[in-house]
C-alpha cells in the first residue's frame, strides 16, 4: 500500500523555502485490539452519566471544564476552545542547527518522514548533505492540529526525519529517583566490561526481535476460531523483593567461552557448570526471537554465532 501525506507544507531554511510532504514515520497497528461484549456474546455501548441527576447525557448536551478546585470548574464554549488553539501555518520554521547527539533520546515523541514535493528535490537534497557534513540536526517550530510543536530534522538513511519533542516540562527528572551512588571496585568493573564485550553487537537490527506476545494472542485467537480448547497455565509469581547476590561471582558465572572458542565445533559437549546456567537468563541477549524455542543448550551457542555473522 503507497504511503499517504498527511501535509503539504514548506521547510524554511534562511531565505531557502523546500516544498515537503510529511509523512507518518510508524503505525498503530502493533497491538490486538479487543471489543468489549456481554456474556450472551452482543457487543456493549458506552453511555455517561450525569453524577448530580444520574441520567444519560447526549454528547451534543456536554461542555468542557478545567477543575481549579475540588468539584469546582470553569466551563468552556468549543469556539473559545477554538480560539485559545494555535494558529496553523504552512511552514516548519527552522530557528537553529545543533550538534546531533546533542538532543537526549529521551525527548523523542511521534517521528514523521519529509520527502521533496515538486521543484524541492534540488534544496532537500542540499540540505541534507550539508547537514550530513556538518554532522548538525535542525530545530524547528511547527504549527500542526492546534498546537505549537518544536521538532528536530535530522538526516536519516534515505532522507530528512521530523522527529516531534517533548517540552522540558513533560520529561520527569532522574533526580527526583534518590538513586544510591554506590562504590564499585575496579575487579567488578573489570569483569562487567569483558561481559559487555562478549555480548556486544556492531549495529542494531530492528527484524532480529518479534512482538511475542502479539504472535501468542493470534494464535490464541486462531484456536478459539477453530473450536480448539485453550489450556491456562498458571504464570510463576515473581520474587518479592531482590536477591543478594555476590555481584563478582555473578558475573563470572555470566561469562562463557569467547566468540573464537564458540565458532569451533564441539564434538562432545561438556557439562556446563552449574553456576553459568542461571544468570544467563539475565542477558538481554536472551529476550531475542529464538529460531526454535525447544532447541536444546549445547545446539544454542553456534546459533547464535552465525546469527551475527
Amino acid at each position: 500500500m503507497a504511503a499517504r501525506s498527511i501535509a503539504s507544507l514548506s521547510l524554511s531554511f534562511g531565505l531557502v523555502s523546500i516544498p515537503v510532504k510529511v509523512y507518518p514515520a510508524t503505525e498503530s497497528s502493533g497491538s490486538v485490539s479487543f471489543n468489549l461484549l456481554h456474556k450472551c456474546g452482543s457487543r456493549v455501548k458506552q453511555q455517561y452519566l450525569c453524577i448530580k441527576e444520574n441520567i444519560p447525557v447526549e454528547r451534543a448536551d456536554m461542555v468542557k471544564g478545567y477543575e481549579f478546585e475540588k468539584d469546582r470548574y470553569v466551563m468552556f464554549e468549543p469556539a473559545e476552545l477554538k480560539a485559545l488553539e494555535e494558529a496553523p501555518r504552512a511552514t516548519i520554521d527552522i530557528v537553529s542547527f545543533i550538534p546531533l547527539a546533542s538532543v537526549d533520546p529521551i525527548y523523542y515523541d511521534k517521528a514523521y518522514y519529509l520527502a521533496p514535493d515538486k521543484r524541492g528535490g534540488k534544496p532537500y537534497r542540499l540540505l541534507m548533505e550539508a547537514m550530513r557534513e556538518s554532522g548538525r540536526c535542525a530545530l524547528a517550530r511547527w504549527a500542526w492540529k492546534g498546537k505549537q510543536l518544536v521538532v528536530q530534522v535530522r538526516v536519516g538513511e534515505d532522507g530528512l526525519i521530523l522527529q516531534q519533542l517533548l517540552y522540558a516540562q513533560e520529561v520527569r527528572s532522574m533526580r527526583d529517583l534518590d538513586i544510591e551512588k554506590a562504590d564499585i571496585a575496579k575487579p567488578e568493573l573489570q569483569l562487567a566490561l569483558q561481559l559487555i564485550e562478549q555480548i556486544s553487537e556492531d549495529s542494531y537490527d530492528p527484524a532480529e526481535f518479534e512482538d511475542e506476545e502479539k504472535k501468542r494472542i493470534l494464535a490464541a485467537i486462531d484456536d478459539k476460531i477453530a473450536g480448539k480448547q485453550i489450556v491456562v497455565t498458571e504464570g510463576q509469581e515473581p520474587a518479592a523483593g531482590a536477591q543478594v547476590i555476590d555481584l563478582v561471582a555473578a558475573l563470572k558465572a555470566s561469562l562463557g567461552p569467547r566468540r573464537g572458542a564458540a565458532k569451533a565445533p564441539a564434538a562432545a559437549p561438556a557439562a556446563p557448570e552449574p553456576a553459568a546456567a542461571e544468570p544467563a537468563k539475565e542477558r538481554k541477549g536472551a529476550k531475542r526471537a529464538a529460531a526454535t524455542p525447544a532447541a536444546t543448550p549445547a545446539a544454542e551457542p553456534p546459533a547464535r554465532v552465525r546469527a551475527r555473522k
